[in-house]
């Protein structure tokens, strides 16, 4: 990114993104191409899920915008959103568009707040176009580029890294920080946050070039496969002073390793759990809940779930701090990007086998 710029003055994380060049606009669409929920997942979900389809491009009505989609984010929870069941958010219905953030372009305004041109964070999408009066749009900062970092560290996955570590995990200097998905949207953002904060921070990823991009790029002092049997014992061995805070993204075996590691007083935010997003019942083996409340009890450990939707207030102190790290450079960050909507369902597939390597965005549009 352009690092030439350190004067930020943003007061929310809606002013944060890019400008795209300039160029000379296409024929006018006729037709909104989209994927939309053709079956709810029993277990892990497959292609069959998905259905794409093309309709006729939706018409903006008065105070509407009409937005064209330039890139599409690609998450965890949006697996959560295919279930029936209850959650935090409401499901995505059958036959209705695939949740997701995005960074789109108006192309047509009926609202005195969006010109034709103006780039806006939104949430439109698995699809081309959409319409929107307005509410949840915000507008982009032409001074960031790229444009797409809107929907990683300078977006959602960048407030879920900053609120979580530094509101539960309150890291202090010389602690030890230990972290699943050590490379991905938001955990290669808390590990070098950590190490801001003067923290020996230990990773947990998959493959082998993974950790060493942990290790030589992103400043960790370890990092562990989960891939190898003796995972634990290695973890183990690069926490010799125990964990303080772990914070957890996974789930499964990554826990398993780092729990009997927890340190009297350790904070646990709890960010996500993949491992267990395509579980339909519980995994065999004995019941652990009363040792992990045992182990809560004796060791005062603090344990909280989070959803960043709860921590907006944070977001003038996110952007003044991410945004100087990142000119600053003691921030790196990388991207995922895939090109064509045909593709969505397949890479982000890919999120639960650890295609991915880095921030999984979409590019939809030019």
């Amino acid at each position: 990114m352009d690092t030439s710029r350190r004067d930020f003055n943003l007061s929310s994380l809606a002013v944060l993104g890019a400008m795209a060049a300039p160029g000379a606009l296409a024929a006018a669409p006729t037709t909104n191409r989209r994927w939309v929920l053709a079956s709810r997942p029993k277990g892990k979900p497959g292609l069959d899920n998905f259905k794409f389809e093309e309709t006729a491009l939706p018409q903006a009505g008065d105070g509407e915008v009409l937005l064209q989609t330039l890139y599409l984010s690609l998450d965890p929870y949006m697996r959560g959103r295919m279930n029936a069941g209850d959650s935090y958010a409401e499901r995505v219905e059958l036959g209705d568009v695939m949740v997701g953030g995005t960074v789109a372009r108006v192309v047509e305004s009926r609202n005195p707040t969006f010109a034709k041109g103006d780039l806006v964070t939104a949430y439109s999408g698995w699809q081309e176009y959409s319409t929107s009066n307005g509410a949840g749009l915000t507008k982009l900062d032409p001074r960031i580029k790229p444009t797409s970092y809107a929907l990683g560290v300078l977006g959602m996955p960048g407030l879920t890294a900053y609120t979580g570590l530094l509101d539960i995990g309150q890291p202090k200097a010389g602690e030890t920080v230990v972290l699943a998905a050590s490379t991905g949207a938001v955990g290669s953002v808390v590990g070098q946050i950590a190490k801001l904060k003067g923290c020996r921070v230990v990773g947990i990823a998959g493959a082998a070039e993974k950790c060493r991009y942990a290790v030589e790029e992103l400043g960790y002092d370890a990092c562990v496969s989960h891939y190898d049997d003796d995972m634990a014992q290695q973890l183990a061995a690069q926490c010799p002073d125990g964990i303080d805070v772990y914070f957890e993204n996974v789930g499964g075996s990554s826990w398993e390793a780092v729990m009997p590691l927890l340190n009297n007083f350790a904070r646990v935010p709890v960010c996500g759990l993949i491992a267990h997003y395509n579980q339909t019942e519980l995994p065999p083996g004995p019941d652990r809940m009363s040792a992990l409340q045992g182990l809560i009890l004796t060791k005062s450990i603090k344990m909280q779930g989070f959803i960043v939707s709860n921590h907006t207030d944070r977001i003038p102190d996110f952007v003044r701090d991410m945004s100087g790290w990142l000119a600053e450079g003691k921030v790196k960050y990388r991207e995922h990007m895939v090109s064509g909507l045909e593709s969505a369902p397949e890479a982000f597939l890919g999120l639960f086998r650890g295609a991915n390597f880095g921030k999984l965005v979409v590019k939809v549009s030019s």
